[in-house]
């Protein structure tokens, strides 16, 4: 039986066929669609590359992805590994998996999801829950950074935001938020509304931009719909109960809950 591979021993093949088929890191990261500091990190070991991005790399390196994965398969190049010069600042090599919370930024992203969909028969903590999640979790996935940087624990409902309450409560003190009683089909619901708006110089085009994705996709969904969805998510099925969700779990997504766009031939569901 073949032994498992680690990160640092996967991370060194891929770069000694890297090197061997004549392709740069920034040539992997294009094929990838990911950053050349992504590669760099893949080749060092500290960062897993996913299935469907080693798929993508046998099918244009010209290897079987079956045998790199046994600890038995060796490259054939006998040149020796250069290594490239790495460009990168100590930020951009290092991938933020950590969750570091931003609170100015999450405080932008809560009025802003308050103010778009406060209205909503239906627009109680539990939502705004479930749409910062997916807001946070497909900003990872696509641009491999933290939008708010919450961290996530699964619990039985689904993702738990750390200290979500307080916070809420803290903006409500400072006269950012109101908190409303109200009800949705005789159910009473808790719901916060904007007494500000939010300050969008906070947020860059990309951040905005997933935002807006997941309020159009998601926030009419009705709550049972939307919790099962989050609940079937890669990163939290993987994940044991009461432990915190791993950012780096979105690359282990597939349809319909990824939001990484792959050519029809390289990805399938």
């Amino acid at each position: 039986m073949n032994r498992q591979l680690t990160p640092r021993q996967l991370g060194k093949k891929l770069k000694s066929i890297r090197v061997e088929s004549g392709f740069s890191q920034e040539d992997i990261a294009r094929m990838l669609q990911i950053s050349r500091s992504s590669v760099v990190q893949i080749e060092k070991g500290n960062r897993q590359i996913s299935a469907i991005e080693l798929s993508m790399l046998s099918e244009a390196l010209g290897f079987s992805a079956d045998e790199f994965l046994s600890a038995e398969y060796e490259t054939s190049t006998t040149m020796a590994v250069v290594e490239e010069p790495e460009l990168e600042t100590e930020m951009d090599v290092m991938r933020d998996s950590v969750p570091k919370l931003k609170r100015a930024k999450l405080e932008t992203v809560i009025l802003y999801i308050t103010g778009k969909c406060g209205a909503l028969p239906r627009m109680d903590v539990n939502l705004l829950i479930n749409l910062l999640y997916l807001c946070d979790f497909n900003h990872y996935e696509l641009h491999e950074e933290q939008l708010t940087g919450l961290l996530y624990t699964k619990q039985a409902f689904g993702p738990s935001p750390e200290n979500i309450s307080g916070i809420l409560k803290e903006m409500e003190k400072a006269g950012k938020l109101q908190r409303f009683k109200s009800s949705y089909k005789g159910i009473p619901l808790i719901k916060y509304l904007p007494s500000i708006h939010a300050n969008l110089m906070k947020l860059d085009a990309a951040e905005k931009e997933v935002i807006d994705r997941v309020l159009e996709q998601f926030s009419h969904w009705p709550a049972n719909a939307l919790n099962a969805y989050t609940r079937e998510e890669m990163p939290l099925r993987a994940t044991k109960q009461g432990e915190e969700i791993s950012y780096e779990l979105t690359f282990y997504r597939r349809s319909p809950h990824s939001v990484r766009i792959y050519d029809d031939d390289w990805y399938e569901s």
